[in-house]
């Protein structure tokens, strides 16, 4: 008996979240159609969730695996360790930085929705708990599923490192492999004391207008669609994206993890997906 009610507690409380945050996304005119809850104890769903491997951009110190992304407790814990493992890839005298290393330093885990689930335009919503110390990059973003990089657009609804959070959206130049930036970031000590203690809410609101991303509820960018559009004409924010969590560990951006305390986590709470009807 006592089981039944703690479960039926869980679900009026669950309910009541769902209709309150309805209600007030009703008044904007959204509908829900898609999240993640993580309430299922285990991997993430693979039928949602792809998985990347290995070393994979920006010159990043941690080896990208799946086993270091699970979900437990209702949250979604992406997990970053300091190990010291053999490189599979290791080649002696390459120019390539994923193969000059000889050692793996650290690991972590980045997911992706491409090829399952992408929305063009959008009230896209994450609640999360990060860490901030040394050499942490965790990050909540978006890539356009058509066009190479820049060129397909990059919309980091959450990005953090070198103590600031960051809130960025890309686009592309003339110039392969060159992004043109619109970015806003600020100190972390600016959102209060103790603040990655606890979790916070981030948001892009995403129309055929303009892109904003927000912070509990405060506005940490705005871009109009039409300054997004690339050099041959092509506006990548006028097609679907799909969405990326991931923390990342050095790299170009990190900063330096070698005093930090590992392992380190990004707790994710939940993921929704909200679009006008």
């Amino acid at each position: 008996m006592m089981l039944r009610k703690i479960f039926l507690l869980g679900v009026v409380l669950i309910s009541l979240r769902y209709t309150c945050n309805g209600q007030a996304l009703q008044k904007d005119g959204y509908k829900l159609v898609w999240s993640d809850e993580f309430n299922k104890n285990g991997p993430p769903d693979t039928a949602i969730w792809h998985f990347e491997k290995g070393f994979v951009r920006n010159h990043e110190g941690q080896w990208y695996q799946k086993q270091n992304a699970y979900c437990k407790n209702g949250k979604l814990v992406i997990e970053a360790k300091r190990v010291h493992l053999l490189n599979p890839l290791y080649s002696a005298g390459s120019k390539d930085w994923r193969k000059d290393r000889k050692w793996i330093s650290y690991t972590s885990a980045s997911l992706n929705t491409s090829g399952h689930k992408s929305w063009e335009y959008g009230r896209f919503v994450m609640r999360a708990k990060i860490d901030t110390d040394n050499g942490l990059w965790p990050a909540f973003w978006t890539l356009g599923v058509k066009g190479v990089w820049p060129s397909n657009g990059e919309i980091d609804i959450m990005e953090y490192y070198r103590h600031y959070l960051l809130a960025n959206i890309a686009r592309g130049t003339d110039t392969p492999y060159k992004a043109k930036w619109f970015s806003v970031r600020k100190p972390i000590e600016s959102f209060g004391k103790n603040w990655s203690e606890h979790f916070h809410i981030w948001r892009m609101d995403w129309d055929s207008s303009e892109i904003k991303l927000y912070v509990d509820n405060r506005l940490m960018n705005e871009v109009p669609l039409d300054s997004l559009t690339n050099p041959d004409g092509i506006n990548p924010f006028r097609q679907p994206h799909y969405i990326l969590i991931n923390m990342a560990v050095g790299g170009d951006n990190g900063g330096n993890p070698q005093y930090t305390k590992f392992p380190e986590k990004y707790e994710i709470d939940y993921i929704r997906v909200y679009q006008r009807e």
